[in-house]
C-alpha cells in the first residue's frame, strides 16, 4: 500500500512539472499559430503515456537503481574484498587495487549509453540527414567509449581524491585541439553527443556510482567527491566522436591515395 501512494505521489509531482511544457506548446499552437492541433486526441493519449511513463520511471529509480548502484559501490570497495585496510591514506597509495571498479565503470558506461534513448534518437536522424555518411552503431559506439573512459577516469578521480577542475581543464584544452582539426561537418555533432549521453538512463546509474564510492571510501566527501561523473560523461564522448572522425578521414585519405598509387602504375 505504501508503495502504492509513493507511485501516485510521483504522478501528481510529474504531472505539476510537465503541465508548464504542454501551456508552452498549446499555447503557441492557439495564441501564436492560431491554427488547430491536429489530432488531439491522439496527441492527449501520448501525453497521457509520457506522464505514465516518467512516473514509472522515476519510481524505478528510486526502487532499484539508485540502490543497485550504491550497493555494487559498497561491494566493490569493501576492505575485505580488496585485501587492504580501511585507511585512506593506504586507499590513495593503492588506487591499482580497485580495478574492478575501474571495470565496472567501464562497463556500466558502455552498457547504459548504448541503451540510451536519446542517443538512438540523434544517431538515426544524424545517418538520416547525412544520407548514411554518419553510421548509427559507429557513432553510439564511438559516444559509448567516450563515456566508459570517462567514468572509469571519473571513478579513479574519486578513489585518488584528486581535484576534479585539473581533468575537466586538461579535457577541453584536447576537445579544442581536436576541434581545430577535425572535419567541419562533425563538429556540432560531436558536441551535441556530449549532452545526449546524460540522460534517462545514464544520469541515474552513474550519479548514484559516484555517490556509493565517495560514502564508502575513507577520506572522501559525498558533496565534493560523489559529484562530477556526469561531467566526465558529457566531456569524453565529445572527444572519442571527434577521434571517430579523424580516424575516418585518416583512413578515407590513405585508402585514395593506395587507390592513386595503384592506377599510377
Amino acid at each position: 500500500m505504501g508503495g502504492i501512494l509513493q507511485f501516485f505521489d510521483t504522478l501528481v509531482t510529474t504531472v505539476r512539472d510537465v503541465i508548464p511544457i504542454a501551456a508552452i506548446i498549446f499555447g503557441f499552437q492557439f495564441l501564436v499559430l492560431r491554427k488547430p492541433v491536429t489530432n488531439m486526441r491522439q496527441i492527449l493519449i501520448g501525453f497521457g503515456f509520457v506522464l505514465l511513463g516518467l512516473a514509472f520511471f522515476l519510481q524505478g529509480l528510486e526502487q532499484a537503481l539508485f540502490p543497485l548502484g550504491k550497493l555494487m559501490a559498497q561491494q566493490l570497495t569493501a576492505p575485505e574484498f580488496l585485501g587492504i585496510s580501511a585507511t585512506a591514506s593506504e586507499i590513495s597509495n593503492n588506487w591499482q587495487h580497485y580495478l574492478w571498479v575501474y571495470l565496472f565503470a567501464f562497463a556500466i558506461g558502455f552498457s547504459t549509453t548504448i541503451a540510451e534513448p536519446s542517443l538512438i534518437a540523434v544517431a538515426i536522424k544524424a545517418n538520416q540527414v547525412s544520407g548514411g555518411a554518419v553510421g548509427t552503431w559507429g557513432l553510439r559506439i564511438a559516444v559509448a567509449i567516450g563515456v566508459a573512459v570517462g567514468i572509469s577516469l571519473g571513478a579513479y578521480r574519486i578513489i585518488t581524491g584528486t581535484p576534479l577542475h585539473y581533468y575537466i581543464i586538461a579535457g577541453y584544452v584536447i576537445v579544442i585541439a581536436q576541434t581545430a582539426f577535425s572535419p567541419k561537418s562533425i563538429i556540432a555533432l560531436a558536441y551535441d553527443s556530449g549532452g545526449v549521453t546524460t540522460s534517462t538512463v545514464t544520469v541515474p546509474l552513474v550519479a548514484a556510482l559516484g555517490l556509493g564510492l565517495s560514502s564508502n571510501i575513507p577520506g572522501r566527501n559525498p558533496l565534493l567527491d560523489g559529484f562530477g561523473l556526469i561531467a566526465f560523461a558529457s566531456l569524453f564522448p565529445i572527444m572519442s566522436v571527434m577521434g571517430y572522425a579523424q580516424l575516418s578521414e585518416w583512413q578515407a585519405r590513405r585508402a585514395s591515395k593506395t587507390r592513386g598509387a595503384h592506377y599510377g602504375e
